[in-house]
């Protein structure tokens, strides 16, 4: 064989003893799996301030949670609202545990012994106010005052501006249709409606509280229309 091909074999193993001793690049590192998301949590009362014997209403909202709990009320789920008449006052702890942690919010409601028994509103009074300030209804997904709404109302007023020792609660009520959520915004300008009416036609509103309670405590349990119109109205409370 020529002198030629033995130096072409002998370049040929150089290079493939160069290309064998070449640097293996390095193996890609795995990619830690991201940590689980922290749980997050929100508590609110409304109202915060009460007096004994009447009702607020508790409403919470969580994320990434599996294991959800209020003090003193016991497990809950996830997002809600409850209403809660403590007979002191209380402050409510919203825990929120899931993979990526605890979560914690608190909402204190503070409860007020009430009228002294000086001031107290007389059961005439009470009877008279029964008799003369009637409940408002409302349309279906509606917070506006129907015709005969308003002139209920001013005569509401009329007799309120003539007994100015009582103080009283507007509660905003809704039927069963639509989400919590949704109906206890619509049960709050249903009541805020209401107190706007009276304070135009006179009353003054450090006399009147609002709440909503939404589609949580209907008049009427049955799911037709008449029973829905029961349940769509703003109602009148004293406060004793």
């Amino acid at each position: 064989m020529s002198r030629s091909y033995f130096l072409f074999i002998a370049l040929t193993i150089s290079l493939l003893l160069i290309a064998g001793c070449a640097k293996k690049p390095a193996p890609v590192a795995a990619q830690p799996a991201p940590p689980p998301p922290a749980p997050t949590a929100s508590l609110s009362a409304n109202p915060d301030a009460i007096e004994a014997g009447q009702s607020t209403q508790l409403t919470w909202q969580t994320q990434n949670a599996t294991d959800i709990s209020i003090t003193p009320m016991g497990t809950v789920e996830p997002n809600g609202s409850r209403s809660v008449s403590p007979n002191e006052s209380t402050t409510y702890r919203l825990t929120a545990k899931g993979p990526g942690g605890t979560q914690e919010a608190t909402a204190r409601v503070t409860v007020s012994a009430g009228a002294s028994a000086q001031g107290a509103v007389s059961e005439t009074e009470a009877q008279a106010f029964a008799r003369n300030v009637k409940d408002v209804f409302f349309d279906y997904d509606s917070y506006d005052l129907r015709p005969e709404a308003t002139a209920s109302l001013q005569s509401a007023a009329a007799f309120l501006e003539q007994h100015p020792n009582l103080s009283f609660t507007i509660e905003g009520h809704c039927d069963e249709r639509g989400s919590t959520d949704y109906n206890l915004a619509l049960g709050d300008k249903r009541a805020s409606a209401v107190q706007d009416a009276l304070v135009k036609d006179g009353v003054k509103g450090t006399r009147v509280r609002t709440i909503s309670y939404g589609k949580e405590k209907p008049f009427c349990a049955e799911s037709n229309e008449q029973c829905w119109q029961q349940n769509r109205r703003g109602h009148f409370v004293l406060q004793r």
